[in-house]
Order: C-alpha cells, then structure tokens, then sequence
C-alpha cells in the first residue's frame, strides 16, 4: 500500500487501483494569518480518490474541494457504511476531554486497503480510548494517530493507545513541524520507542518497511 502524508492529519492511501483521502485541506492561508498562526503545507492539489473521509467538520481537515473526481464520501459519520473500499466502520469519538463541549465530536474511522486494516483516529481528544471504542476498533496494522496536544492527545495518551491496539505499524500526524507553528512536537512520542523509522520522503510503500519486534514508529517528512 502506498501512503502519503500531506500535512496535518491528511493522507491518501492506494493500493489495487483504489485510493482514499482523509482529512484534505485546501488553501488555509487565510485562515492562518486571520488567527495569526503559521500554516505553511501546501494546499491539496491534483489527488483524486475513490472514498473520501472528513474526521470531523474542521477547515483544516474537512477541504473536501481539494479532492478531485467523484468520491463517495463519509463526514464525520459514526456506524458501518459500505463504500468502494468495501465495509467502512465510522467510531464516535471527541476532540475534547470535555465530552465534545468544548472542540465538538470526531469520527474515527477504520477500513482495508490491500490486506491491511487502517484506523485514523482524527483528531481524537479524549483522556483514553473506551473499551467499548477499542472493541469496535479491533485489531490493526497501520494506526495513524495524533501526538501533538494542544486539541488533541499527546504523547502519553498515544502510547497508551498504541499499547493497546497493538499495531504493526504507527504513523504520528497533527504536530509540530517547520511548516506549522503550533502543536507539540513529535519528539516525546517517538522518544518512547526503539523502533523509529524517520523518512527522507512523505510517501512509503508498506512492503518496503522494515521488520520490527513491536510496533514499527514510521516518520515521513514533512511535505
């Protein structure tokens, strides 16, 4: 499966002549400098997909206009949705540890692409995974997972949901880098780990990752 990393908690996936975008931005460069914040990854261009999800309704995260073609599309919708991916399962969730009071709700969602069972969990905010969340989740291989605070979890909370999902791989997104000037770093997060593969590039192919003994901490550069 081939995986890019556009930023913030945008990605887009494809293996088998089928793809999915999550998360798209467009130009947020108003939005930025209205809130006096730095917001440099360029806009989405040119990415078309078959399925399209919006974790929760976001300007950074919900830039639908930036996907092209005709996706079928699943925003911020918790439950069991057929899609051309095949079964999408949509698991309600916060942005906040207030319940959705304060940042609203957000949609985890999970699916397969090429064998392999994704879970992107937005821009989860709570203070731990339910179990009753967990169960619905199920087992993983590729895990993509905020680290950065601020609205979302990070380092401490991740870990503890690394630890029990149990991935095979795990991608950290919505932090801090050269292009955005907010959130923590992902540092504290990959510092709690022996297995960091620290990337050259914001694309990989999964069969070109190494094996590891745990889960494998996989790092693209910043776009």
């Amino acid at each position: 499966m081939r995986v890019e990393w556009y930023g913030q908690s945008a990605f887009h996936l494809s293996a088998d002549g089928k793809s999915v975008a999550i998360d798209p931005f467009a130009d947020m460069s108003a939005m930025a400098a209205g809130r006096g914040m730095q917001f440099d990854y360029p806009p989405i261009s040119d990415v078309e997909a078959d399925l399209l999800l919006v974790t929760h309704e976001h300007m950074d995260h919900n830039g639908v206009e930036a996907i092209l073609g005709e996706p079928a599309t699943l925003r911020s919708t918790a439950g069991t949705h057929e899609s051309p991916l095949g079964e999408v399962t949509g698991i309600a969730s916060e942005h906040d540890d207030q319940a959705g009071t304060a940042r609203g709700p957000n949609t985890i969602f999970v699916f397969e692409l090429d064998g392999i069972r994704v879970a992107h969990f937005g821009d989860f905010g709570q203070k731990g995974l339910r179990e009753e969340q967990a169960t619905a989740i199920g087992e993983v291989d590729l895990l993509i997972i905020p680290v950065g605070a601020g609205p979302t979890i990070g380092a401490e909370q991740a870990e503890l949901i690394v630890e029990r999902l149990a991935p095979r791989w795990v991608v950290p997104m919505h932090y801090r880098t050269p292009r955005i000037g907010f959130l923590e770093t992902a540092e504290d997060f990959l510092g709690r780990y022996e297995n960091v593969e620290r990337l050259d590039s914001p694309v990989f192919e999964t069969d070109e990752l190494p094996s590891a003994d745990g889960p494998l901490i996989v790092v693209p550069a910043a776009p």
